[in-house]
């Protein structure tokens, strides 16, 4: 069994990728919803611990000077939820992060941790593809930006590379669009069994993505054009048809991979509709 050797509390971005640089076993430490329940199932043994708690620049929401939404990777679910800050259909994030577990879990865990472990049944993944995120990384060799559609790489897999570290999620500048997050779980709280992010944007172009219906989310090209040009009832069947051919679900405690693949047209659906009633509440 790996000793835990130490916690390190560093103040600056480089000062923790310096750390994490130096010692390969170790693992940063952000809010722990995660990490702690790993640790404590010995699932992970890290031989120390990078704590981001004292680092201010990856705290809080604010809007950076090209008019995107800057939230730092240390923010709270609770804050992400709570924005007020104008986010457009972007504001499928905040809805996502108001859906997260319970209220415990939200005021512990950071979008940063949560994104950086990719479970595929976690709400932030579909919202920020849908939204047409982007994610920043930093290491010893400076800070690099990767789209959230191409962050989620496989199951439990980022496009982190070792000694690397999320210190912020991009959203697009404020539209007049809306964004919401349709979810199914078996409880209220729980992991999805399949989820749906929608964004529609002010000029009516659509985007979705599925979310727990395979490794990383799914969107799909198609699906999107046809549905910024048609959302009658059978171009909303035809694009979830699409969806659903795409999808790669496994059975597990959560529902069947038949079961979730059930979901998908009916959750497209209601994210649909839902989305629709957003913007012309916003308008």
């Amino acid at each position: 069994m790996t000793t835990l050797q130490g916690l390190y509390r560093p103040k600056t971005v480089h000062e923790a990728t310096a750390l994490l640089a130096q010692d390969a076993e170790a693992k940063p430490l952000a809010g722990g919803a995660t990490l702690v329940a790993m640790l404590n199932a010995r699932v992970i043994e890290p031989a120390a611990l990078v704590s981001l708690a004292d680092i201010d620049e990856i705290k809080g929401i604010s809007v950076q000077d090209d008019g995107r939404v800057r939230i730092g990777a240390f923010t709270r679910h609770r804050e992400t939820a709570a924005c007020t800050l104008p986010l457009g259909s972007a504001g499928v994030v905040a809805h996502a992060a108001s859906q997260i577990a319970n209220a415990t879990v939200r005021n512990m865990g950071t979008i940063g941790g949560s994104i950086s472990f990719a479970d595929p049944g976690l709400d932030y993944p579909p919202a920020l593809v849908a939204a047409g995120a982007v994610i920043e990384i930093a290491s010893v060799q400076g800070r690099r930006t990767v789209p959230a559609a191409e962050f989620f790489v496989d199951w439990y897999l980022t496009a982190l590379e070792p000694g690397e570290l999320v210190t912020a999620v991009l959203l697009p500048a404020p539209d007049a669009g809306a964004g919401v997050y349709i979810k199914h779980a078996r409880v209220a709280g729980d992991y999805a069994t399949a989820s749906v992010a929608a964004c529609l944007q002010a000029d009516a172009r659509m985007s979705v993505a599925v979310g727990a219906c395979g490794p990383t989310p799914l969107a799909d090209p198609e699906a999107n054009a046809l549905l910024s040009s048609d959302r009658s009832e059978a171009a909303i069947a035809r694009a979830a048809q699409w969806l659903v051919q795409r999808a790669d679900p496994l059975d597990d405690v959560r529902g069947s991979a038949d079961y979730r693949l059930l979901l998908i047209p009916r959750l497209l659906q209601r994210a649909v509709r839902a989305v629709e009633a957003a913007h012309r509440s916003a308008a």
